[in-house]
């Protein structure tokens, strides 16, 4: 097969015919009352197709905190794997499928301004991109089909002409007001109540008079008017200013609200006699080709007021009056997005209450839970992304746990501290708290994730350490790298205008400086300690001393053949490596007995690394115990000999199968921890 019959092949599995026809279907209004009839969700209106469109992907419940929630899979962005998802927000995502839920069934919030209000970067834009996106892979799908039509006119020559509704109003609306309560009844007569359609308004001022002209001529017979009626399916589309529509504001002197509702065509009044003829009117205002779909509103607050008061009519009445035009009836969600000092302009201002009063606000914050956080830039600085450069461990994690302390408030419970706030937020446990005690922290901190560093500066500062000259040169990324950038990027960051701000920024990057010690020190210690063969041994000589204490008798001792008393000395040198106090010694080990009894059971054997705590412990004696023969300290001077450089390679293997590092960082990791070992800071890892 030659190059172009394998293009060609390519090209040809991705044709669907049958699909095109289905997208591209035409029939007569009687047809498409069949098809009505047989789906009356045909005909729901823009909130009940935003609604149904976001439950088409599944949801998925779960609990936190001892709240209830629904994650909605549509914010995943399972149409584009993932471009777009939305990670941690399930509270506020909520919120805002709530607002179309209600919407959908017409209880008032239809007539509200949607307003998605947050710090730069929280992904305002990102939702309504999805919504759109959303809305046109929905269209293509049987499930959200929608349809509209055009007219189709004599000529003079003989030839028909086809003059396209140019709202791609709902052909239902062809259906006298009165008749159409009593059509819409029937088809509603099956359809529970949350799920019943609406289709409210006049036909859009050309639909009208083309109507008008038709019902004079066939005096008054409707019948033989939807004969001229064409119905097509249509396919939402952003860029083919089909059915959603975005609006971003000028420079006020460059404003005109014809941009939103449509203007006159001038050189068409010549031809029909009128500028009030709606035939000489473009229909081609952002609210005009928004109808059946969605409109945004970028940076909504920074409208001219003039727009605002536009706004109030579209939302409160759900129509649009264009200068020296009808009024035209719209169907379609109006959403907007807006950062604080917006908001705070807009609180302030008398003037706008109208504006206030139909807005509904729901808060957009930055994410507070470092797992979701993590998500966010893991998207973007993945292996398979970052082709070509290490990534070490811990880089994005690390630049992310900066981020989230940025957002969080000092906790007012004594003896906590910041980072053991984010931990808990993060579902790890902490002696002496629950998770009443985390809710409690949540709600004495109700602005947490308002405030804080953008996703976007991280990714930026990333993306800088990924090109740096350092980088290239070893092949590599790591988080000190990083925490690096972070810090001098402070310096002229354009939204830190406070020098305290920039003060406390700097102070908890030594935070998390702290806490990357404590974890490198931790990885270092399981990878020497990591030896299996080494941990059942003290784990099954720590297990036959405590099986003795505990039955108050003696073990015998291998080398000896003698029976000795259990070795004390050596079970507290493994359990004061977890702080159990000599107090608490005799509980401790009937629990660890008790846990052993409680496996047997079950018929399950008790293994190592079976008891999490007494794992923890076995894996800090045996780091002890093997730190000095491998001699750790000696790595900084650079004088090692055969034996213990062929321990360090073992080290070293370890970190690269268990952690994820390669060899250079692994080497990285091993001569900063022993440099830490050289200072004399011998502060064990958490």
């Amino acid at each position: 097969m030659s190059n172009r019959d394998s293009i060609l092949s390519i090209v040809n599995e991705h044709l669907d015919s049958q699909k095109f026809r289905q997208q591209h279907w035409e029939g007569n209004f009687d047809e498409y009352l069949d098809l009505v009839v047989a789906n009356p969700l045909l005909a729901r209106n823009a909130f009940q197709r935003v609604y149904d469109m976001v439950l088409h992907f599944g949801t998925a419940k779960y609990t936190y905190l001892k709240q209830d929630y629904v994650h909605y899979k549509f914010f995943d962005d399972p149409i584009d794997g993932g471009t777009d998802a939305i990670y941690g927000l399930d509270s506020p995502l909520m919120r805002l499928v709530d607002f179309f839920k209600s919407a959908a069934q017409g209880y008032g919030t239809d007539r509200r301004i949607l307003l998605l209000h947050g710090p730069v970067g929280s992904s305002k834009s990102t939702i309504v991109r999805l919504l759109k996106k959303g809305l046109e892979y929905f269209s293509e799908l049987d499930e959200g089909a929608l349809y509209s039509f055009c007219w189709k006119i004599p000529a003079e020559d003989g030839t028909t002409e086809l003059y396209p509704c140019p709202m791609h109003e709902e052909p239902l609306k062809l259906i006298p007001r009165r008749a159409r309560q009593r059509v819409l009844a029937q088809l509603n007569d099956d359809l529970p109540e949350d799920r019943r359609v609406r289709v409210d308004g006049d036909l859009d001022p050309f639909c009208r008079r083309m109507f008008e002209d038709l019902l004079i001529r066939y005096a008054g017979d409707w019948h033989k008017v939807v004969e001229h009626v064409a119905v097509r399916r249509v396919i939402l589309s952003e860029k083919d200013r089909c059915g959603v529509g975005t609006f971003q504001p000028k420079d006020e002197k460059n404003q005109d609200s014809t941009e939103l509702t449509g203007d006159i065509n001038y050189r068409k009044i010549a031809q029909y006699g009128s500028d009030s003829d709606p035939r000489a009117f473009n229909f081609d205002g952002e609210l005009n080709i928004a109808n059946r779909g969605l409109c945004e509103f970028i940076e909504v607050l920074k409208l001219d007021v003039a727009f605002l008061y536009d706004l109030l009519g579209a939302s409160q009445e759900h129509t649009i009056k264009p200068k020296k035009f009808a009024q035209t009836d719209i169907d379609e969600v109006i959403i907007g997005h807006t950062n604080e000092p917006e908001y705070r302009k807009l609180q302030s201002n008398e003037l706008m209450e109208a504006f206030r009063d139909r807005t509904i606000k729901i808060d957009i914050p930055y994410n507070i839970r470092l797992g979701d956080e993590v998500k966010i830039y893991d998207k973007d600085f993945s292996k398979e992304k970052v082709r070509g450069l290490h990534v070490a461990p811990h880089t994005v994690e690390i630049a992310a746990m900066w981020a989230v302390l940025t957002r969080l408030e000092e906790p007012k419970k004594a003896g906590l501290t910041l980072m053991q706030k984010l931990k808990l937020y993060g579902g790890r446990n902490i002696p002496g708290f629950t998770e009443d005690s985390v809710k409690e922290l949540r709600e004495e901190a109700p602005r947490e994730g308002m405030q804080g560093i953008s996703p976007r500066y991280i990714q930026d500062k990333i993306s800088n350490s990924l090109v740096s000259e350092q980088a290239q040169s070893n092949g590599l990324i790591n988080p000190f790298m990083v925490m690096n950038e972070l810090e001098e990027g402070l310096s002229h960051h354009s939204l830190i205008t406070d020098e305290e701000q920039r003060k406390r920024y700097r102070e908890l990057l030594s935070v998390v400086r702290e806490e990357y010690e404590d974890v490198l020190k931790g990885e270092v210690q399981r990878a020497i300690s990591a030896d299996e063969d080494a941990s059942t041994r003290l784990c099954a000589n720590y297990i036959e001393n405590v099986r003795a204490y505990t039955q108050h008798e003696k073990v015998r001792n291998k080398y000896t053949g003698k029976d000795e008393e259990p070795d004390e000395r050596q079970m507290r040198s493994i359990e004061e490596k977890i702080d159990i106090p000599d107090s608490r010694k005799d509980d401790f080990r009937q629990e660890i007995m008790n846990y052993i009894g409680a496996l047997a059971l079950d018929g399950k054997k008790f293994e190592y690394d079976t008891n999490a705590r007494l794992h923890k412990a076995l894996e800090l004696k045996l780091f002890e115990d093997s730190r000095d023969t491998i001699k750790l300290k000696n790595v900084v001077s650079g004088v090692i000999d055969d034996e213990t450089q062929a321990k360090i390679d073992v080290v070293k293997q370890r970190l690269i199968k268990f952690f994820g590092y390669n060899e250079a960082s692994a080497t990285d990791v091993l001569n900063y921890v022993a440099s830490i070992f050289a200072r004399g800071d011998t502060k064990r890892a958490e």
